[in-house]
């Protein structure tokens, strides 16, 4: 019995062994060019999002635009894109589709093109999504389209997980279909009807040190209510704008794996993922293969 219980853990470690060796090893970001002789981005590998993101800048549907962005597909957009020191470049592709794309803030149609993206020696031709990412830190986004089959992302040097895991919030009493994303800094939970006694309406800063109550809910539809002493604020900047968020503390990870760890609130009710782990939970324990 114990010959057979070490011969599977060595199994399962020389597994993961395997898996890593064949793939090659990305940081959180990579220096990384679009086109060929393109200019250089500091890029993000975002295991959180299917397919890769460019800034593009006065965008361009070459021959005229139809009414409805899908009936463009087919055509040749032209665009201006930007790296994060300023550097521009013209760009032309055919475009491929559109993609909808829904957030706290309502939905987002962008055009998508096939473009090479080139790391190292290496370049791959993959679907791109076109949107202005002026607000964002990052101009070049790496999906799970350009990473899968290649490449595991390290921001760990731990453990493998996948892009989606189940996991666990101990406070809850449930169980998450998570979606793992190497591109988001913090763990966000989907959290409705927050309830703070002695709320400070006009200024989220004085609730620091309060007690929240709120019901959050899983992809299945169960519901727990959950209380969580807020320790800090969070400002979150996307294409959109800014969003301040509470921040508490909870116990979460893989069932018997579970840590304390920090979580924004936000009310992820049409998002299909209620919980999204972010670096801070990934950091120091996990590497993340999209093809797991």
């Amino acid at each position: 019995m114990f010959k057979s219980l070490v011969g599977a853990m060595l199994f399962i470690c020389m597994s993961f062994s395997s898996v890593a060796a064949e793939k090659q090893v990305l940081g959180q970001t990579e220096m990384m060019s679009v086109s060929q002789g393109g200019i250089v981005f500091e890029a993000r590998m975002d295991t959180g999002a299917v397919n890769s993101s460019l800034h593009a800048l006065n965008i361009k549907v070459l021959g005229g635009s139809a009414k409805k962005m899908k009936d463009n597909v087919g055509k040749t957009v032209s665009f201006t894109t930007e790296n994060e020191k300023g550097q521009q470049q013209q760009v032309s592709a055919k475009i491929v589709g559109t993609s909808t794309v829904s957030n706290s803030q309502g939905t987002e149609t962008r055009y998508a093109v096939k473009l090479p993206i080139t790391f190292g020696d290496s370049t791959r031709t993959v679907k791109v999504n076109l949107r202005n990412r002026a607000s964002m830190d990052y101009k070049l986004l790496i999906g799970r389209n350009w990473l899968k089959g290649k490449y595991v992302v390290d921001v760990s040097e731990q453990k493998l997980i996948g892009p989606t895991a189940d996991i666990s919030i101990v406070e809850s009493g449930l169980i998450f279909d998570t979606r793992i994303d190497t591109g988001a800094v913090e763990n966000s939970l989907h959290a409705t009807n927050l309830h703070i006694i002695g709320e400070d309406k006009s200024n989220m800063e004085n609730n620091v040190g309060k007690d929240v109550t709120f019901t959050t809910m899983n992809e299945k539809g169960e519901k727990a209510q959950v209380t969580a002493r807020i320790h800090s604020t969070s400002l979150i900047r996307n294409a959109q704008g800014s969003e301040i968020r509470y921040m508490v503390t909870l116990t979460l990870g893989e069932p018997g794996q579970e840590f304390k760890v920090d979580v924004n609130l936000r009310d992820r009710s049409k998002m299909t993922y209620k919980l999204l782990i972010g670096r801070n939970w990934l950091q120091g324990h996990y590497i993340v293969d999209v093809d797991m």
